[in-house]
């Protein structure tokens, strides 16, 4: 995309947003705004020690094959 492109997605943009009523969209929007800030500290520093075991422990399970689909489990869920 060169710079006129970018410039008029830009604008294009601005102006949508600046109609929207819509809360969750704004919502959902500012919340994207929000995972770009601070990009350089990222998220991973923010977690605590137990939320980084656990995502290591779901990783572990995932490179070992210990995956269900989404339909397996739903219909575990759904039979309990």
């Amino acid at each position: 995309m060169n710079t006129a492109e970018l410039n008029t997605t830009r604008q294009e943009l601005i102006d949508w947003i600046n109609s929207l009523t819509d809360t969750s969209l704004l919502n959902l929007l500012n919340s994207i705004k929000l995972s770009r800030v601070d990009n350089d500290k990222g998220w991973w520093n923010d977690l605590t020690p137990s939320q980084k075991e656990n995502i290591k422990l779901g990783l572990k399970d995932l490179d070992q094959g210990n995956i269900v689909t989404s339909k397996e489990f739903w219909q575990r869920f759904n039979n309990e």
